[in-house]
């Protein structure tokens, strides 16, 4: 894939001092100690996975390719449908994403200045979270993108000794992929002339009428059917799910993005950088407004084939989601300078320490609301109760993440994957020393 190569720049000498143990201890690699987290990371990630649920829960509850407006005619759901797509769609996981290349990066500045191998406790710990994603596909729904992080977290391994700027320039090779697909659309759309190759990707264009079988057995399954039943629905579609297309360019690109964050040390002093983060936040809001504002109006994640509007704006959304999501990171990073706005956003840092679990815990809660084996709500409920059902979840995983982290180190599903990345048992509950004696 490249041709050069150049040894990873050393750590800033403050960022391997705070990451690296003490010279007594043994050069070995663990879990992060509550000491060396960073906070305002937490926060940003537990931001991420509530926001992801607002998209999702379209997901949960309707056919793919099934918009509420069209069970539901009125300008409230079609309106609630619009805000969506404009703050939400595609930002939180284009954050997620970005929060996962940086810890890539923190985890490869963490063993070099241990001086451990990194590469087969790397490949241990995606191999695990590829098979959490798979189960989750499998057994629970088939949105599931932590099996598709595993298999790009693979890819990512090809840049952890790349400079700086090399980082960069792929990262942007990689977003101009999608750019450049849906450029193409666009132009189909306009013209009708266009490469078949680039309309036999438009999956949802090429055969209406099975597409439209496909959603009304979607509906059956989902509306109807045992658990057994969904499960044996789903399952063919994993092999090709898990397989790499231009959606995980785009994740690529981001997660680039984020190592690059990492490997600058920008969240390790954060104070340091706040005029950059002032920065990015005046022209995330100014990019994001405008890209968004486009996709919006178009209405479409898929966009129709014949659709120029519909196209233009999925266009724009590859640039205006990256921008919104660094619209959104940036001024909750500025937020949580102050000590008032610290206190009140810590709880969001409970839900992102264990982040895994809540995205699991968030498909158990909805796959039983709508699927027939639970209350059989699957295309009953409309966008602006789905909205509703989804911050009344987001308080309830708030509130239970809290409880949790008070008590425990990991969430279940991080322990778990703990344990079996370093082979042994992890220590789960938080040991609180006796009050000394007065």
């Amino acid at each position: 894939m490249m041709t050069a190569s150049r040894a990873v720049e050393s750590p800033r000498p403050q960022t391997a001092q705070a990451l690296s143990h003490t010279s007594e201890s043994p050069p070995a690699l663990g879990p992060v100690a509550g000491r060396e987290r960073i906070e305002v990371i937490d926060i940003l990630r537990g931001v991420a996975v509530l926001g992801i649920l607002m998209v999702n829960m379209g997901c949960f509850s309707l056919p793919d390719g099934l918009p509420g407006h069209q069970l539901w005619p009125s300008m409230v759901e079609r309106t609630v449908e619009k805000l969506i797509l404009f703050f939400a769609q595609e930002k939180f996981r284009t954050l997620f994403s970005f929060l996962f290349g940086l810890g890539l990066a923190v985890q490869m500045m963490r063993a070099e200045a241990r001086g451990v191998r990194f590469l087969p406790f790397y490949l241990r710990r995606l191999g695990i979270l590829f098979l959490i994603g798979v189960a989750h596909f499998l057994f629970l729904w088939d949105g599931d993108i932590v099996h598709n992080y595993a298999v790009d977290g693979c890819i990512l391994l090809l840049f952890r000794r790349r400079s700086l700027r090399t980082l960069l320039v792929w990262a942007g090779i990689f977003l101009s992929i999608p750019l450049l697909y849906f450029a193409l659309t666009t132009g189909y759309a306009i013209t009708r002339e266009v490469n078949p190759q680039i309309m036999k990707w438009n999956a949802f264009e090429d055969h209406p009428d099975e597409e439209q079988k496909l959603m009304q057995e979607t509906r059956r399954i989902y509306s109807h059917g045992t658990y057994i039943e969904t499960v044996k629905f789903r399952a063919p579609d994993l092999a090709g799910d898990t397989v790499p297309g231009i959606a995980d360019s785009y994740i690529l690109g981001i997660f680039l993005l984020g190592v690059y964050a990492g490997r600058r040390g920008i969240f390790h002093d954060v104070r340091a950088h706040l005029p950059f983060f002032r920065r990015v936040q005046g022209w995330g809001l100014v990019a994001g407004v405008a890209g968004n504002a486009a996709f919006t109006v178009g209405g479409a994640f898929d966009p129709s084939a014949s659709s120029i509007m519909e196209n233009v704006g999925r266009m724009c959304l590859v640039v205006g989601a990256p921008a919104m999501s660094c619209f959104y990171a940036s001024t909750l990073i500025l937020l949580a300078q102050g000590e008032r706005w610290r206190r009140r956003l810590a709880p969001l840092a409970a839900v992102g320490r264990m982040a895994l679990s809540n995205y699991l815990l968030q498909s158990l809660i909805c796959t039983t609301i709508f699927y027939g084996y639970g209350l059989s709500l699957f295309c009953k409920l409309r966008p602006s109760l789905g909205l509703l059902l989804t911050v009344i979840i987001c308080l309830m995983q708030v509130l239970l993440s809290v409880w949790w982290m008070r008590r425990f180190r990991f969430g279940p599903i991080e322990w778990m994957w703990r344990s079996l990345t370093y082979w042994e048992r992890q220590p789960m509950r938080v040991s609180r020393r006796p009050s000394p004696v007065a």
